[in-house]
């Protein structure tokens, strides 16, 4: 599953202003390996002026949809967002990994629900995803969105959602939040803070109703909404969460803590990771880069994408010995507790460590 594949860009559609949806054509031989689960996203790899860029994205169309999409909105600076909407082509062929995440409860035809979506920005594409396929696969079932934006213009998927809304009128409950247009309800101006969601949760919102939320967008807007949802009653492990960027440097940037990391011997750490049925070994420091980062300097090809702990392409299992993760924004405790670990993120405190990247 962490194997590039390379696809042709089918379609390419201007969302908004400074964002871009990219459809690929997937051959046959390869529909059952791209067959996603709604709020799965895909990393992408190219190479730009020399350097190898790889970037995950969420897959916002349906599963019920004969269409593998994923959107990409500009970021100043970024290299591959200026890329993917300013040079991308359709004809053009990408590396593709095949879908990857777990922002998503198992659907049930026969359930009659009520779910939150709550999304800022390019935080709406994995939910678009999810209440698309929710209310297709549950009948009986009902979504509220919750959706954060400057202005009506740079709404992404607006016409998407109102199409949405024409076909599921009774089930599918939209509320837009505008920073920079003014609306004729004062709850609905502004950012989404604290002070909002506890309005919205104390007047319109039965958060004891809901089976599941979805928060999809940076990492504080997302954080007051879970504590919000928890306070009013939500169990934490029906709060699913998605971050949109990390205030986080990358591994590359990250600082090292000032008590720097335990050492249990002299000498490096021996790790053995195993990836794609190979099986590479090498040593390094115990205070030295992520095992990921030593592992692909050895020639192991492991995957990842944001290198941040948000996006869990790099996600591991502790077969053996003791590693201690410096960030970790995509894994719940009871992941954790499985052995499961972000191996970008990882420094081996053992003297021997072995990471699999196939039991998960």
């Amino acid at each position: 599953m962490s194997r590039f594949h390379r696809l042709t860009v089918e379609d390419i559609r201007k969302e908004t202003r400074d964002a871009v949806s990219i459809a690929f054509r997937v051959p046959p031989e390869l529909r059952e390996a791209f067959r996603f689960t709604q709020g799965q996203y895909l990393t992408l790899r190219r190479d730009i002026q020399g350097e190898d860029v790889r970037r995950s994205y969420s897959i916002c169309t349906g599963v019920q949809d004969d269409d593998i999409r994923v959107a990409v909105k500009l970021v100043p600076g970024g290299a591959f967002s200026t890329f993917a909407n300013e040079a991308l082509a359709v004809g053009d062929s990408l590396e593709v990994m095949p879908p990857q995440g777990k922002f998503f409860v198992p659907l049930d035809p026969s359930r009659h629900g009520h779910f939150l979506a709550v999304a800022a920005g390019s935080g709406i594409t994995p939910i678009l995803s999810i209440i698309a396929t929710t209310l297709e696969t549950e009948p009986g079932s009902r979504f509220t969105l919750l959706y954060g934006n400057r202005s009506t213009a740079g709404t992404l998927f607006r016409e998407r959602l109102q199409d949405l809304k024409d076909r599921y009128l009774e089930r599918l409950n939209l509320i837009y939040v505008f920073s920079r247009e003014a609306q004729d309800v004062d709850l609905y101006n502004g950012r989404i803070d604290d002070e909002k969601c506890r309005a919205l949760f104390d007047r319109w919102v039965d958060v004891t109703g809901l089976d599941a939320a979805f928060l999809c967008g940076p990492e504080d807007m997302t954080g007051i909404v879970r504590r919000a949802l928890q306070d009013h009653g939500m169990a934490p492990e029906h709060i699913h969460r998605e971050l949109f960027g990390t205030a986080l440097p990358t591994a590359g940037a990250r600082q090292r803590p000032a008590n720097g990391y335990r050492r249990p011997g002299e000498g490096d750490a021996h790790i053995k990771v195993i990836s794609d049925g190979r099986v590479v070994e090498f040593d390094m420091a115990h205070d030295a880069e992520s095992i990921l980062e030593a592992g692909n300097a050895q020639g192991a090809d492991l995957p990842f994408s944001c290198k941040a702990g948000v996006c869990s392409t790099c996600l591991a299992k502790v077969v053996e010995g003791e590693v201690e993760m410096y960030a970790n924004h995509a894994l719940e405790d009871y992941e954790i507790e499985a052995g499961m670990v972000l191996s970008c993120q990882c420094h081996p405190i053992s003297d021997r460590v072995t990471l699999s990247f196939e039991d998960h």
